[in-house]
């Protein structure tokens, strides 16, 4: 007796549509990539070349036309689709990491730039960042609460950021 097993089957024409939009949306995100993005994907020559070409494609009728283009691409290049989508994954982990980093150096900054918060804010930076230029942040801090000083505040954020660089 033979065991039935649905991957045996032939795909339904609605299943291959389904499949055909997802690969459509991906090829949408390849294409909305920022410069940076797109040149740490390790993609097949010809892929990469379409791709290019669609993110260069400037009317909207002209651009739809390429991501189409490239998403018949990738659904007929062997293995391309689970490559892609990997790749995609791990930008997307990285992105969220660095939006989280971002946002702790943002609350890092605004608990420096306070009073009351200060002193355990500046014992945090210093685990954090040992090599920080101690005597600038408590200046420009000092700055921020005594003067509202807004190029102080910025300076604070780029310092722990490019602190946090070295570090």
């Amino acid at each position: 007796m033979d065991e039935f097993i649905e991957d045996d089957l032939p795909l339904s024409k609605t299943k291959k549509k389904q499949q055909a939009k997802q690969i459509e949306q991906i090829s949408d995100q390849l294409v909305a990539l920022t410069d940076n993005q797109f040149s740490q994907l390790a993609l097949p020559a010809e892929i990469a070349r379409e791709a290019e070409e669609a993110r260069v494609t400037k009317g909207r009728s002209s651009q739809r036309r390429q991501v189409k283009h490239l998403a018949g691409l990738i659904r007929k290049t062997e293995g391309a689709l689970d490559d892609l989508l990997k790749q995609l994954g791990a930008l997307d982990q990285v992105s969220r990491v660095d939006k989280k980093q971002f946002h702790q150096l943002e609350k890092l900054r605004d608990r420096l730039c306070h009073a009351e918060s200060f002193a355990a804010a500046f014992d945090e930076m210093l685990e954090m960042l040992p090599t920080i230029d101690r005597k600038a942040i408590s200046r420009l801090a000092r700055s921020v609460q005594d003067h509202d000083d807004r190029r102080a505040y910025r300076e604070i954020f780029r310092r722990l950021r490019d602190g946090g660089e070295q570090g």
